[in-house]
């Protein structure tokens, strides 16, 4: 028997049918026309692009694969008329019936790229979601640790809701990147939310920079969102650090007035540093009145560094500073008031110097004087330190300091009345040797000399003397005179190795 049935005439309708019909990449050409190795080979054709394609990714099939597979099915639609000019279809038998069917299951093709394209697309979609899952996952991580450790996943997950919104601003990813987008601010901004406004300040600059890189048409009222808030953040910084006397307080009211000089938050920082100065005003006159000037004092410095804002409250601020460092200098007689009281002369005396040349016009400035001569009294003789002298004056006794040394020396003197004076140097006498002052009978200023001298009155009751000699090289010498009435009293300064009195 023949392997196949004999030629028939040549019918290009039935041509046609056939080669339609191989194009639905099915092979049904070659059925009709009983070529089954034929068909066989176009359903592995098939079968092995449906494999690669599927499932769907975003990615599709390679181009190349495509390719090949429609000039594979050009290749059996031309072969399939070939064929079927010549040779009678098995079924149907009308000619055209089978050209319908040919151009029926055209659709299966077509079909099958246009739900292989949805699939893609849908792909696609999921990809685009789970990209801004993934976003998600690293503000919502980034969230739970400091902003300086999560700025970075901060950053990553800005630039994927960038991408999306402006690459892919027609998928579902994309629309759900606006509210992504203020759970980011809120979450970066989170501890403004907890009111730790300094650590929100960073935060909040950082946000400030957003508009960088998503468009603010994109975000909308988010673009001002954190301006307000870091206004808020550096004043409450600021005043916190300033009513704690931290060194970094006038760093936020710079900035502050720097970058939101309109704001009401920067009409708040002049009278809050005029409260601290207040404040600190009213602590010279407390129980530490020497932290209080080191207060005033860098107040009077950190507020002269403060910049920006508006020309009224610049002035204002210039103001505040002149005010803490005049009142600092005037307060520096309660400190050293209080330093004499404690005991720490030293201190005192350098206090009271200090005041004393800084504070020409102070109505304290008498008695710092005097405060000064009786804490240097005090670091030679501390007894003297037990009562705070008093401007008191003169007195009802005479008492006669002779100088019977070749130095020039300060008499300092303190008791019911404080003073001090300078005696020159004797210039016919000299140091007298240790041993000669321990020879029984010894008395200096007793030769006949005329000694250089004063005389001064004072009041009954114990007076502290030291002769203080201006030579660098010298040692002060002391003297504690119980006066009373009816006598007249006599000191003599003399040296010997060290510096002596009698």
């Amino acid at each position: 028997m023949p392997s196949s049935p004999p030629p028939a005439p040549p019918d290009r309708l039935r041509s046609v049918a056939v080669g339609l019909l191989n194009l639905s990449g099915l092979g049904l050409g070659y059925a009709l026309t009983r070529r089954w190795l034929l068909m066989a080979v176009c359903w592995v054709a098939t079968v092995v692009l449906l494999l690669v394609a599927l499932p769907a990714d975003p990615d599709g099939v390679s181009g190349v694969l495509v390719t090949l597979y429609v000039v594979f099915l050009v290749l059996a639609a031309v072969h399939g008329a070939l064929v079927g000019l010549r040779t009678r279809l098995a079924w149907p038998s009308p000619t055209p019936v089978a050209v319908v069917l040919g151009l029926v299951l055209l659709a299966v093709p077509a079909g099958g790229v246009v739900l292989y394209g949805n699939a893609r697309d849908e792909a696609t979609q999921q990809m685009l979601l789970d990209r801004l899952d993934k976003a998600d996952q690293l503000v919502a991580e980034s969230g739970q640790s400091s902003f300086s450790l999560g700025e970075s996943h901060y950053r990553q997950a800005l630039s994927v809701y960038d991408d999306l919104s402006s690459a892919h601003s027609g998928s579902r990813a994309a629309a759900k990147v606006p509210d992504r987008l203020k759970t980011f601010y809120t979450t970066v901004a989170g501890a403004y939310a907890q009111k730790n406004y300094c650590n929100a300040i960073p935060e909040l600059k950082y946000l400030r920079t957003v508009p960088g890189t998503i468009g603010k048409k994109q975000l909308g009222s988010l673009a001002t969102w954190p301006d307000d808030r870091l206004a808020t953040s550096l004043y409450e910084c600021g005043s916190t650090g300033l009513a704690a006397q931290r060194a970094d307080w006038s760093t936020s009211f710079t900035d502050l007035l720097a970058t939101f000089p309109e704001s009401s938050q920067a009409g708040q920082v002049e009278p809050a540093v005029k409260s601290a100065v207040t404040k600190g005003v009213q602590g010279v006159s407390g129980s530490q009145p020497c932290t209080a000037v080191e207060e005033l004092q860098s107040l009077s410095t950190q507020i002269d560094g403060l910049q920006g804002g508006e020309a009224g409250v610049a002035d204002a601020l210039s103001a505040d500073a002149q005010r803490a460092d005049s009142q600092a200098s005037a307060g520096a007689y309660q400190c050293g008031v209080f330093q004499y009281k404690d005991g720490d002369f030293d201190s005192a005396l350098t206090t009271m110097n200090d005041f004393v040349k800084n504070n020409t016009h102070d109505k304290n400035r008498t008695r710092a004087k005097k405060i000064a001569i009786a804490a240097e009294v005090a670091q030679t003789v501390p007894a003297a330190g037990k009562k705070l002298p008093t401007t008191a004056s003169g007195g009802s006794i005479s008492v006669t300091v002779m100088n019977d040394s070749p130095d020039d020396i300060t008499v300092l003197y303190t008791g019911p009345v404080t003073g001090s004076f300078t005696l020159q140097g004797c210039g016919s006498c000299t140091s007298y040797s240790l041993t000669t002052t321990l020879l029984k009978g010894f008395k200096p200023c007793s030769s006949g000399k005329s000694y250089p001298q004063k005389t001064i009155s004072l009041p009954t009751g114990t007076t502290y003397f030291v002769h203080r000699p201006d030579s660098s090289t010298a040692t002060p010498a002391s003297d504690t005179a119980k006066l009373r009435s009816g006598y007249i009293y006599t000191e003599c300064a003399y040296s010997t190795g060290g510096f002596g009195v009698s």
